[in-house]
C-alpha cells in the first residue's frame, strides 16, 4: 500500500507518452504486415486470372536459345520415336531447301504450331524456313522473309504418305517438295489432296504385331496344309480313278500280241518289261508323291521369310544410350538446384507468383514434423519417351540420378511427377515417413485428374491444383516408419519394342494344326465329290461288277456271255493295278506279271474283244482261265500269294484248306480238294450240297460239263495251283 500510494503521488513524467507511441508503432506495423500477406496470398489467383500473353514467353525464348546454337533441335523427350542422334540427318536434309531452315521436333501436344514458330522467330530474330515436327511428321511450317512453299510441302507430306512413315521419311518428302518450286509444289499438293479425296489413301509401311501373328498363322496353314493335301489327295484321286466306269475296256494296239502291249507293261519293241524295270518304275512312282510333298513343304518354309520380310513395327531408329538417359539427366541436374524443375520446351502452366508459393510451401513441408524435401517435375510423359510414360518408373529414374548429385545424396522425398500437356498429377514417396499407398491411389480426384474447369484451362489449373496437393501432403498422417512405393516394373526395351516377332512363332503353330485339319477337311470334300462324280457315271454307263466282289454269288452254271463279261472286267482292273501298282514288292511284282501275262496270251492281248460282240469266240475254259489268272495276278499285287483255288468253283476265290470231300453226283470216290471258306464249311455242315455247288462250263447243244473235263483244257491242271496253270499256258500258247 505504500507502495502504491508512493507512486500515485508522483508527478506525470514523459514515460506516459513515449509507451503511447510504442503502442501505436506497433498497430502500424501489424496492420501493413496483415495487408502484405493478404497481398501475397491473393497473389496467385490473381496470376493465374492473368493473360497468357502477359506471361514470359519461356517455351519460345528456349527453343531460339537452341535454334541459335544449332538449327536442328530435337527434343530429348521422344527417344523411342526420334532419337537425338538423328540431328545429322535432319540437318542434312534441310540443306537441300535451298534456304535458311530451322528445325523443330517436339512432342506432338507441345505448342500451338505456327504460333510457336513466329514467337521462336521473333525471339531467333533471324528469316529463313521454320518447320515444326512432332513424333509422325511434319505438323507445321511457314516462311519468314525467303521465298518457300512450306503450306503446299506440308500439305502433301500430310496426303502423299501413310501415318506410320515417320518424321525423317516426312521431312524429306518436305524438303523435296520445297525444293521444286512453289508453282510445282502447290500443284503437287492439288494432286495429293485430290488423290486422297477420291480415297486412294497411301498404304502402310509398317505392320504391327497382329498382322505378323496372321502371317504367322498362314504360314503355319500353308506349312502343313498344303503337303498333307497333296500326300492325301494324289492316292485319293489315283483309287477314285480306278473305280470310275469307263465306256469301253482297255484295248491294246492292234495287231499286238501280248508280248506288245505298252499298256500292259510290255515295250514298244514287241518284248516283255523286265519285272526288275516294272519294279523301279514302281519304286520311282511310289516315291514321287511323297517327294513332291516334301519339296512343297521345304519351298514354303524357305519362301515364306522372304515374302514376310518386315522386322520392325515402326520407322524409328534404335536409339543408344545417351539419347535414353539425356531428359532424365536433366530433370535431375535441375531438381539439384530447384526443388521444382518446369520443362523449358512445352507450355508455360506456372506463373512466377504460383512458382514462389509453391516454393514456399514446399520449405514448409519440409520444416514439418514427419515432412520432408518434395521434388516437383513439370514435365510431359508420353508413350515415346524414355520411360514409355510411365511416371512412377520416371520419378524412380530421376530419385536415382539424383542421389548421384554433388551434396544431395540419398535422394528421399516426395517427388511430384505433374504433366503440362494432360494436366495429370502422380505423387510418389521414396523414404519419408507417409502412406505410400495413400498417395498412390486416394489423392483427390481434383488433385490428380481435374476438373471441367482445368480441363477447359490452358494451363489446366496446375498452380491451384499443386497447391492443394501441399496442403493434402501436410494434413496426411505420419508413419512410425520411411516408406516408399517401391521398385516399378521395367519397360520394354526400344529394339524390343519396335521388333516383330519372328514369322515362326506366336500363332505359327496354332496353324500348324489347322492347316492338317483343313487337308483333312479338303480330303473329306474331295472324296464326297469324286463319289458323287462316280456315282454319276455309273449311273450313265453301268459297270459289269467284278466277280471278286461276288464270289460268295459266284453262279455254279455261269452263261457264256457271263464269262465273257467277266473275263473282260479281271482283265482291265489286272492291266489297271500293274499300270499303277505302287505298294507291291519285288517277288509279289513279278509274280502278278506272269499271270496277267499268261492271262494276255489266252485272249492273244485283245481285251476289247471279250466284251464285244463282233469279237473273236473264245471257248468257256479259255475264259474261265483268263478270270482265274487275271483275279490271281490282282491278288499277287495285294500281297496274297495263294496259289490254289476253291476246286468245287474257281470262281469262289482263294482256297482256305484242303479236305477230302466227295463232289461228283454218283459214286463214292473222296478227294482231297482245296476249298474256299463257304464250301469248307458247307463240307462240313452239308456236304451233299457240294455237287450241286460244282461249276460246269456250258458245252455242245446246251449241255453242261465240268469245267476241268474237256480235252485239251488247260484248267485240268488247276489242282496244282494257279502258277501252274500260268506255266500250261505258256507251254501251249501259239503266240510262244
Amino acid at each position: 500500500m505504500t507502495t502504491l500510494r508512493a507512486t500515485a503521488g508522483r508527478p506525470p513524467t514523459d514515460h506516459t507518452a513515449s509507451g503511447v507511441l510504442r503502442l501505436l508503432l506497433t498497430l502500424c506495423g501489424l496492420t501493413a504486415l496483415l495487408l502484405t500477406a493478404a497481398t501475397l496470398v491473393a497473389a496467385p489467383a490473381r496470376a493465374a486470372d492473368a493473360p497468357a500473353a502477359s506471361r514470359p514467353p519461356t517455351q519460345a525464348a528456349h527453343l531460339a536459345d537452341r535454334l541459335r546454337e544449332n538449327p536442328v533441335h530435337i527434343t530429348d523427350q521422344l527417344p523411342r520415336a526420334v532419337p537425338r542422334s538423328m540431328a545429322p540427318d535432319f540437318a542434312r536434309l534441310a540443306e537441300r531447301t535451298g534456304v535458311p531452315t530451322y528445325v523443330l521436333v517436339l512432342p506432338g501436344q507441345g505448342g500451338s504450331g505456327e504460333d510457336l514458330l513466329g514467337a521462336v522467330h521473333d525471339r531467333l530474330g533471324r528469316d529463313g524456313l521454320f518447320v515444326l515436327l512432332d513424333e509422325s511428321g511434319v505438323r507445321k511450317a511457314a516462311a519468314y522473309g525467303v521465298r518457300a512453299p512450306a503450306e503446299a510441302a506440308r500439305t502433301t507430306t500430310v496426303f502423299d504418305l501413310p501415318y506410320d512413315a515417320g518424321p525423317l521419311r516426312s521431312f524429306e518428302r518436305f524438303v523435296d517438295v520445297v525444293a521444286q518450286g512453289t508453282e510445282k509444289a502447290e500443284a503437287r499438293a492439288d494432286a495429293a489432296r485430290e488423290s486422297f479425296r477420291e480415297g486412294n489413301e497411301p498404304e502402310e509401311m509398317y505392320i504391327g504385331p497382329a498382322d505378323r501373328r496372321n502371317q504367322s498363322f498362314v504360314t503355319g496353314i500353308a506349312l502343313t496344309g498344303v503337303p498333307l493335301t497333296i500326300l492325301l489327295l494324289a492316292p485319293c484321286v489315283r483309287r477314285a480313278r480306278r473305280r470310275f466306269p469307263r465306256a469301253t475296256p482297255l484295248r491294246p494296239a492292234k495287231g499286238r500280241t501280248a508280248k506288245g502291249v505298252a499298256a500292259t507293261g510290255v515295250a514298244a519293241t514287241g518284248r516283255p518289261t523286265s519285272p526288275r524295270t516294272a519294279a523301279g518304275r514302281s519304286v520311282l512312282r511310289r516315291l514321287l508323291i511323297p517327294g513332291l510333298a516334301l519339296a512343297t513343304a521345304a519351298a514354303i518354309a524357305v519362301t515364306a521369310p522372304l515374302v514376310f520380310d518386315q522386322t520392325k513395327r515402326g520407322a524409328a531408329p534404335l536409339p543408344g544410350h545417351e539419347d535414353m538417359t539425356a531428359r532424365v539427366e536433366r530433370v535431375a541436374e535441375g531438381l539439384a538446384q530447384d526443388p521444382v524443375y518446369v520443362d523449358p520446351e512445352s507450355p508455360r502452366v506456372l506463373d512466377e507468383a504460383q512458382l514462389s508459393r509453391l516454393h514456399d510451401r514446399i520449405e514448409r513441408f519440409g520444416r514439418s514434423e514427419g515432412g520432408g524435401p518434395v521434388y516437383v517435375t513439370v514435365v510431359p510423359h508420353l508413350p515415346e519417351d524414355e520411360s514409355a510414360g510411365d511416371e512412377e518408373l520416371f520419378a524412380a529414374a530421376v530419385r536415382s540420378q539424383l542421389s548421384k548429385a554433388d551434396g544431395v545424396g540419398e535422394a528421399d522425398g516426395v517427388y511430384v511427377v505433374a504433366d503440362p500437356l494432360d494436366g495429370y498429377i502422380d505423387v510418389f514417396n521414396h523414404g519419408l515417413r507417409l502412406d505410400s499407398l495413400r498417395l498412390l491411389f486416394d489423392v483427390p480426384e481434383f488433385i490428380s485428374y481435374g476438373d471441367d474447369r482445368s480441363h477447359e484451362a490452358d494451363d489446366h489449373l496446375l498452380g491451384e491444383r499443386l497447391d492443394a496437393l501441399m496442403t493434402y501432403l501436410d494434413e496426411s498422417p505420419r508413419t512410425d516408419e520411411p516408406a516408399s512405393s517401391g521398385e516399378p516394373a521395367r519397360p520394354v526395351s526400344p529394339e524390343a519394342e519396335n521388333s516383330l516377332p519372328p514369322l515362326y512363332a506366336t500363332d505359327f503353330w496354332p496353324g500348324l494344326f489347322v492347316g492338317a485339319v483343313a487337308a483333312l477337311l479338303l480330303l473329306g470334300l474331295v472324296v464326297g465329290v469324286l463319289g458323287i462324280v462316280a456315282a454319276v457315271l455309273r449311273r450313265r454307263t453301268p459297270p459289269v461288277l467284278r466277280t471278286q466282289a461276288l464270289k460268295l454269288a459266284a453262279p455254279a452254271k455261269p452263261s457264256e456271255a457271263y464269262l465273257r463279261r467277266t473275263a473282260g472286267t479281271e482283265l482291265s482292273a489286272a492291266a489297271d493295278a500293274l499300270a499303277e501298282t505302287d505298294g507291291a514288292g519285288w517277288q509279289d511284282l513279278a509274280l502278278a506279271w506272269e499271270r496277267f501275262d499268261a492271262a494276255m496270251f489266252l485272249v492273244d492281248g485283245d481285251i476289247e474283244g471279250l466284251s464285244s460282240p463282233g469279237g473273236p469266240r473264245t471257248d468257256p475254259a479259255t475264259l474261265l482261265a483268263v478270270i482265274i489268272l487275271a483275279r490271281g495276278a490282282r491278288n499277287a499285287l495285294d500281297g496274297d500269294t495263294n496259289d490254289r483255288c476253291c476246286a468245287v468253283n474257281p470262281l469262289h476265290g482263294p482256297s482256305a484248306g484242303r479236305r477230302h470231300v466227295r463232289v461228283p453226283a454218283q459214286g463214292n470216290r473222296r478227294r482231297r480238294l482245296s476249298l474256299c471258306p463257304l464250301c469248307l464249311d458247307a463240307a462240313t455242315a452239308a456236304p451233299h450240297e457240294l455237287p450241286e455247288r460244282r461249276l460246269t462250263l456250258p458245252g455242245p447243244s446246251g449241255t453242261r460239263v465240268p469245267y476241268d473235263e474237256p480235252a485239251g483244257n488247260p484248267l485240268s491242271v488247276l489242282g496244282d495251283g494257279i502258277n501252274r496253270l500260268a506255266a500250261k499256258v505258256r507251254e501251249t500258247s501259239p503266240a510262244r
